[in-house]
């Protein structure tokens, strides 16, 4: 789905060649200040690169509309966003931002049972703990069915005996639907429980790619 060709930014980022493969879970992992947050911002244009070319579907990013191009490669920030209003209304404004139309309830239920949040829709989000803000961003992605969801540590707000489930519910449901992600994490382990595909950034360079065997 994307590659990255001769990719640089600042003294941030020098990656000659990465292929990022279509409707797989791709986690990229490494210490902080490696570049991988970096590198994700790059793959909806929140930031450009130096030099280089980053491909999406064939087609230069720089050539593709920004609106149009975070319609379909939607980016879900370390520090979720909520928005004022319901479960319902967060789940459901992502597709309002994007000029679509909003799914029935019944569909806003099942993304709160992979997301294991035991809530209403019609509940206040302003009382949500931030983990549970957390689980109702990235049921808002899967709620959006993005083309690629672009996700920078989203097990941040989450304890760590719920992160490798909510995770992997998460993973399991993107590739149900098609959807390519692409994920930032500085945990290895998460990484290589949830990951189709893992790459080790160091420095800002690409060290190994490894393909995942799943069970």
């Amino acid at each position: 789905m994307f590659t990255l060709k001769d990719v640089t930014y600042r003294d941030i980022v020098d990656i000659p060649h990465l292929d990022i493969p279509s409707g797989k879970v791709t986690c990229i992992v490494g210490r902080s200040g490696s570049g991988k947050t970096t590198t994700l911002r790059m793959l909806n244009r929140m930031i450009s690169p130096d030099t280089g070319t980053i491909i999406y579907k064939g087609t230069p990013i720089s050539e593709i509309d920004p609106v149009r191009l975070r319609r379909q490669v939607v980016m879900l920030p370390q520090t979720p966003v909520m928005f004022d209003g319901t479960i319902r209304d967060n789940l459901l404004i992502g597709l309002e931002f994007s000029e679509r139309e909003p799914v029935p309830d019944d569909a806003l239920h099942r993304v709160l049972e992979i997301m294991d949040l035991r809530k209403e829709l019609e509940d206040d989000a302003a009382t949500l703990s931030g983990g549970e803000k957390q689980r109702v961003a990235l049921g808002r992605i899967l709620v959006m069915r993005p083309d690629a969801a672009l996700l920078d540590e989203p097990s941040s707000a989450l304890d760590e005996g719920t992160e490798r489930a909510v995770i992997g519910r998460l993973a399991d449901a993107a590739r149900e639907r098609g959807v390519t992600v692409v994920m930032v994490t500085h945990s290895r382990p998460l990484a290589e429980a949830v990951a189709d595909h893992l790459v080790e950034i160091e420095a800002g360079r690409v060290v190994t790619t490894n393909g995942v065997e799943r069970a």
